[in-house]
């Protein structure tokens, strides 16, 4: 069967879809503003179309890793179209892809709707910065925006490292060093392990998988050094029980002092589909540790800590509920999806129902 990769891919872009998947069975699927959409002429795709559609954009050496490990993930770039993310699998024998659209062009912080709070950790001198939130919430894209701002603004050296590399970072005032896990460095660790004599002043870790990359960034943040890394959580408290909770019971007092000193931020972030059907919106929790969130992460008092984020407003902080009760009033986003995203639907109601007080009494 004679298909066009680059042409699937063109489309998939001029949709303004965020992925593409081939699998058995199925005509190429798009996924647009969080849902998935056969593309519109094409077949349906046998194994053996599968295979050569996904085998066409991967060298030799990625077909090898693959066929001996089952997996590969990977990205590319097509010359004036954009970057791709590239994870590889097999379903039931066959070879399946996701592709996953990455712009070449950087966009700001004020395009991604990030409030200035979360904008200004690109002038943090140290500590370590977490963005997080589930598959597909746009967490590459935040961390590729500060990081981007970091690179215009300030003189320094940046590291990252990649699984795989998916935003692209020319140097500018800074000097960038991009790293990708396989083909720069075996894994996280061994990367984390010689970072600190490149004399680096920022580090970006794309995934905190396991303990010994946790460790690492916290003492990468700990000596003097400004980190970004991301996690799979859907809340700042649960963003700090999974680091603790990975840690034997006998480290995690100590896991917990270190987190204190040296967190600086938490983001959390989902993207909602608008109201006007016009594409996804973000929504965030954003985290920024004080003294008094500092002391209940030391003393385990952590559930708390959503409320001290409650009425942290005036510096910065918001919970996930309160973003969403904003784009709902702003009409944004419907209030039937608010609550279909909400992981507190009773805070959310509260919410709701204050803010509808608070119109009548006006």
């Amino acid at each position: 069967m004679d298909i066009s990769v680059k042409e699937m891919l063109g489309k998939m872009i001029e949709l303004g879809a965020s992925d593409l998947h081939i699998a058995v069975g199925l005509p190429p699927v798009v996924r647009l503003s969080g849902d998935l959409h056969p593309l519109d002429g094409y077949p349906v795709l046998r194994q053996e179309d599968t295979q050569e559609i996904i085998y066409t954009v991967m060298n030799e050496e990625q077909i090898a890793t693959f066929e001996a490990t089952k997996e590969c993930d990977m990205s590319f770039g097509i010359d004036g179209l954009s970057r791709f993310r590239l994870n590889v699998f097999r379903d039931r024998g066959s070879v399946v892809a996701a592709f996953r659209a990455i712009p070449f062009e950087i966009r700001t912080a004020d395009e991604l709707g990030l409030p200035r709070v979360v904008q200004d950790f690109a002038h943090r001198p140290l500590g370590l910065i977490l963005v997080c939130g589930p598959t597909g919430s746009g967490k590459s894209t935040t961390l590729a925006s500060i990081l981007d701002r970091i690179n215009r603004e300030r003189s320094v050296h940046i590291i990252t490292i990649e699984d795989p590399i998916e935003y692209l970072h020319s140097h500018q005032r800074s000097v960038v060093n991009q790293r990708e896990v396989n083909a720069d460095t075996d894994n996280f660790g061994a990367a984390l392990r010689h970072v600190l004599r490149q004399d680096p002043d920022v580090i970006l870790i794309g995934e905190m998988r396991d303990p010994e990359t946790i460790a690492a960034a916290l003492t990468v943040a700990e000596t003097g050094h400004l980190a970004f890394a991301t996690l799979h959580t859907n809340d700042a408290l649960q963003t700090i029980n999974r680091i603790v909770d990975v840690f034997p019971a006998s480290q995690q007092d100590q896991i917990r002092t270190q987190l204190s000193f040296v967190l600086e931020g938490v983001v959390v972030q989902q993207l909602i589909p608008r109201a006007d059907g016009m594409g996804r919106v973000i929504a965030l929790e954003v985290m920024i540790p004080n003294t008094a969130i500092r002391s209940l992460i030391r003393s385990e008092k952590l559930e708390q800590i959503p409320s001290m984020i409650e009425i942290g407003t005036s510096e910065g902080m918001m919970t996930m509920n309160q973003s969403l009760f904003r784009l709902v009033r702003r009409n944004i986003i419907s209030l039937e999806m608010a609550f279909k995203r909400s992981s507190d639907p009773e805070g959310l109601q509260r919410l709701v129902e204050k803010g509808m007080r608070a119109r009548t009494e006006s």
